[in-house]
């Protein structure tokens, strides 16, 4: 509701519909003057994102000390007296990763001291080989024959590259190479093989012999995926949770999608308060601050053990038994999404 003056004209702005009361009975649009301020364009955005008018914190209050009753009260169509669960999990999301994003930056630097080894030495430490060092070190790489200091070169290159450090090279060594391979018919790699292949030979050209830069572009990719990330993990934990309890008919596929947002808004709250108390350890010092975070962790886990318990209603046995094989198959699904996510960011990197 806007706290802007009625208008003393009764003739709907928006469809020009003679308006009775407060609100166009055709359009619905309150009958306010147009004319606002900047602080109630302010206020009005705020309101519309969590409705601040006490909903968000009677909702937030309900969600945090109250595990599984907000689904129970959305399943049951008691939904007015509480923030939309959508608008909630974009509104918890958007601060946990603007927060999350300023504490944790990848820079560069962090991987500068990033060495490539070969059989255990650094490059430095195999340059400084006597010769006859050399030739039982290269003995080892080589199935029991030394190689010439040409062959040592060509073979520390092909395996030290980003394209070889990531990736097998095949019987191709460069995009050349590979192409000539390709119209001979030698290789007859499909679409998406083939790009793969443009991609390792892209990033080797980019990244030659930089492994420190290439990490630090990746690893930042691949942060800045985390949102997206968890964005499509929710409907397939809906899913898990679905097949978990397939025989409770009362709950839909809504129901679980419904139970799993509310989850994490808890988790993105709880992992907020986690960041802040580190940056507090951090800061001044408290080392008793890292035990707090453990039982934060704890009890993270211990609040999808009862939101289970309370909204699917089943008994202590049950509920712990389908609480440990969500939590497996949720820890598999984030992997299988972390590999997914992964390939992505090194196609973008």
């Amino acid at each position: 509701m806007s706290h802007l003056p009625l208008r003393k004209e009764n003739n709907c702005l928006n469809c020009g519909t003679t308006v009775v009361g407060k609100y166009c009975h055709n359009c619905g649009q309150e009958n306010i003057e147009p004319k606002e301020s900047l602080w109630h364009l302010i206020t009005h955005f705020f309101n519309d994102v969590t409705h601040f008018d006490g909903k968000f914190f009677s909702t937030l209050k309900d969600l945090l000390f109250r595990p599984g009753f907000l689904s129970k009260e959305y399943m049951n169509g008691r939904r007015s007296s509480y923030l939309n669960p959508i608008r909630m999990y974009l509104f918890t999301s958007f601060i946990f990763f603007l927060i999350f994003f300023s504490v944790y930056q990848i820079h560069e630097k962090q991987f500068e001291n990033v060495k490539v080894t070969l059989n255990g030495k650094t490059l430095a430490e195999i340059d400084s080989l006597s010769p006859g060092q050399f030739a039982e070190f290269t003995k080892e790489l080589n199935n029991g024959v030394p190689m010439t200091h040409n062959e040592f070169v060509h073979y520390k290159d092909s395996v030290t590259s980003i394209e070889g450090f990531l990736f097998d090279n095949g019987i191709f060594k460069n995009k050349k190479d590979y192409d000539s391979l390709l119209r001979k018919g030698v290789i007859k790699d499909n679409w998406f093989k083939r790009q793969f292949n443009y991609k390792k030979f892209a990033l080797d050209k980019k990244y030659h012999n930089q492994q420190g830069r290439f990490w630090g572009d990746f690893s930042e990719s691949l942060m800045h995926h985390f949102p997206q990330m968890l964005f499509v993990s929710l409907p397939f934990v809906a899913l898990l949770l679905q097949l978990l309890y397939v025989r409770r008919k009362k709950f839909y596929y809504v129901s679980h999608a419904i139970f799993t947002i509310h989850l994490y808004i808890f988790v993105f709250i709880a992992m907020l308060v986690e960041i802040g108390l580190f940056q507090l350890e951090k800061v001044n010092g408290f080392g008793w601050l890292k035990y707090v975070n453990i039982l934060l962790s704890v009890a993270i886990l211990f609040y999808i053990y009862k939101a289970m318990r309370n909204f699917y209603e089943q008994g202590r046995l049950k509920t712990i038994s389908k609480y440990l094989l969500f939590l497996f198959s949720f820890f598999v699904l984030i992997i299988l999404l972390f590999v997914v996510f992964a390939f992505v960011s090194v196609f973008q990197v």
